[in-house]
């Protein structure tokens, strides 16, 4: 189980490298920008705040673009929640199919290993690729921080980060599921996974009749405007998360074990 836990990582490195070096220099760059930008803020800020229901689904309402907190809770956390939320998908929804699809499960599966402990180690193995992200974006937009000399609320943004971490554990486990199901790579329909929910919930904040359904999607919990404006957090909206990643995740071991896995 350890030899395959390994070899994952290794082979899912250089994706960790690129993905993370990418969406957190894309939050650093943002943020390395905010003093050149902040006269000009102050003028925008008021105007965004008015705009209806832009302004909330983007959390300019409730927070002014002309803060560190704002700029950071509209711009970087729109991109690190996309960003993230995508590499999560890819990651996962081709972690147990691309052994059929590679024709590397005659292989594989010969080896005096069960299936659930190929599983656990491909589980485990998204899992620490996860944490690794994560800090590596972390670490980029607190060198950020530190460069510009701002004072941030670290507690805020490590609530951020961490439900943040929390929304791409519940798509990775959905994105899991179904390459427990499937035979083949579907990163396609893992990216889609991705947008649907960043856009099922900026729709939900846009359109009234939505909003008491939004703690059925991941991004309900993990939401920066609301983490840095002090919002009340999501009771629901986390225990609904924990349902869905632990159901998925027993789900696929279930269906995974009983599949007829082609070599």
């Amino acid at each position: 189980m350890r030899v395959i836990l390994c070899e994952e990582i290794k082979l899912n490195l250089k994706s960790l490298l690129i993905w993370g070096l990418s969406v957190g220099g894309m939050g650093l760059v943002c943020i390395l920008l905010y003093q050149s930008m902040q006269g000009d803020m102050k003028e925008m800020a008021d105007a965004f705040s008015n705009m209806g229901a832009f302004s909330d689904a983007f959390g300019m309402s409730t927070l002014s673009i002309a803060t560190l907190e704002g700029y950071f809770a509209t711009e970087v956390g729109t991109v690190h929640g996309l960003g993230s939320a995508m590499f999560a998908a890819i990651t996962a929804i081709g972690i147990l199919s691309k052994e059929e699809e590679g024709h590397t499960g005659e292989f594989l599966f010969s080896l005096p290993v069960s299936r659930n402990k190929i599983m656990a180690a491909k589980g485990i193995c998204v899992l620490l690729l996860l944490i690794a992200f994560t800090i590596i974006c972390a670490i980029l937009y607190l060198t950020g921080f530190a460069v510009l000399g701002e004072e941030l609320s670290y507690k805020e943004f490590f609530i951020f980060m961490a439900s943040q971490f929390v929304m791409n554990i519940e798509i990775a486990a959905i994105c899991f599921g179904i390459s427990s199901l499937s035979g083949k790579n579907r990163m396609g329909i893992g990216l889609g996974i991705a947008l649907f929910f960043y856009l099922y919930d900026l729709m939900g904040r846009v359109v009234p009749d939505m909003k008491d359904y939004l703690f059925l999607g991941p991004y309900s919990y993990a939401n920066a405007s609301e983490i840095f404006s002090g919002t009340e957090r999501p009771v629901l909206s986390f225990v609904t998360g924990y349902f869905i990643i632990i159901f998925v995740v027993l789900s696929s071991f279930i269906f995974y074990n009983k599949r007829d896995l082609a070599s």
